[in-house]
């Protein structure tokens, strides 16, 4: 079968993409690796997306986006895309269920966060250790948060943790940070903030949440384990030492930017024509589910006028 759209991820870009191209009577796939959503099934509460109660968790919101691409009739195959071939009019999806064509695409493989890599990481993530401030930080209030990173990410996202927590400590590897001087400043300046430096974390520590860590000092060699107040029991570690974008299947095809994202215009239009991408993929100032649905409005509605102008009768 020859699709109007295939949809390569589906997580929250993916999805919305997938509803909006179905509403618009294409045939659209969506094709996804792993489990639906993303990132954001990782989140215990979704506070942050217009309509979504506190109650609301990640899983439950992207249950029901699947729900409303299901009543739309968006079909879903769950395989692992192995390459692409994207430089014809008709553009081939090989995967590990076989061969799929369709006359556009929308890519929304999306980016995950760089691992530190130590013991407890995973099994600690959305339990103390988080990746995004703008998701988790109210959960900390008048806690202790550990900040780890050095560049304008890291910084920022430590002084806007400051609105919530009642200590942001941040651990940088180096002696100075890698940000922007204005943001350094500013830091420096809150009250609230305090700084470790030439460290780095071994170990967090915690019986089904995050109660203390490992710290080395690598100037020095020395080790030592830092616990939550005793009073508080638990406490936060948000980690920023960046993301890793998921292109490797299209990094000598499509255009992206130094770190490796996907360059579009505001249309979503790569440099490809009939090859869209939405969501934590491309180029973009703010990576939230918000921002991914739009992207993956936009995109859908971007194919649907390109499949009508290059393939209508």
């Amino acid at each position: 079968m020859l699709y109007d759209v295939i949809i390569i991820g589906a997580g929250p870009a993916g999805l919305s993409s997938g509803l909006y191209a179905a509403r618009a009577k294409m045939n659209t796939l969506i094709i996804e690796k792993d489990k639906n959503g993303g990132q954001i099934t990782g989140t215990d509460e979704v506070a942050n997306y217009p309509g979504a109660m506190p109650e609301v968790t990640g899983t439950e919101l992207v249950a029901r986006m699947v729900e409303q691409c299901d009543a739309f009739g968006t079909e879903r195959l769950k395989a692992t895309v192995e390459r692409l071939d994207l430089q014809n009019d008709i553009k081939k999806v090989y995967t590990d269920k076989g061969l799929y064509e369709a006359k556009s695409i929308i890519l929304c493989m999306g980016a995950v966060p760089r691992k530190l890599g130590v013991p407890n990481e995973i099994e600690l993530t959305g339990k103390g250790v988080s990746y995004c401030a703008t998701c988790d930080a109210d959960f900390f209030t008048d806690l202790e948060v550990y900040v780890v990173g050095g560049g304008d990410t890291a910084l920022e996202e430590g002084i806007f943790i400051t609105k919530f927590a009642r200590k942001v400590t941040v651990i940088h590897r180096r002696d100075t940070f890698r940000a922007a001087k204005s943001i350094v400043e500013k830091a420096l300046k809150n009250p609230k903030m305090a700084f470790i430096y030439d460290s780095g974390i071994k170990e967090i520590l915690g019986d089904g949440l995050v109660q203390g860590f490992v710290l080395e000092n690598f100037k020095t060699g020395e080790v030592k384990t830092i616990m939550a107040d005793e009073n508080d029991g638990i406490m936060g570690i948000f980690i920023f030492a960046g993301y890793l974008p998921e292109t490797h299947l299209v990094k000598d095809m499509i255009e992206l930017n130094e770190l490796g994202y996907i360059q579009t215009d505001e249309n979503m239009k790569t440099n490809i024509p009939g090859v869209f991408a939405a969501g934590d993929i491309r180029v973009k100032s703010l990576r939230q589910v918000v921002t991914a649905t739009a992207d993956g409005a936009i995109a859908a509605v971007q194919a649907e006028k390109y499949v009508d102008e290059h393939f209508g009768e």
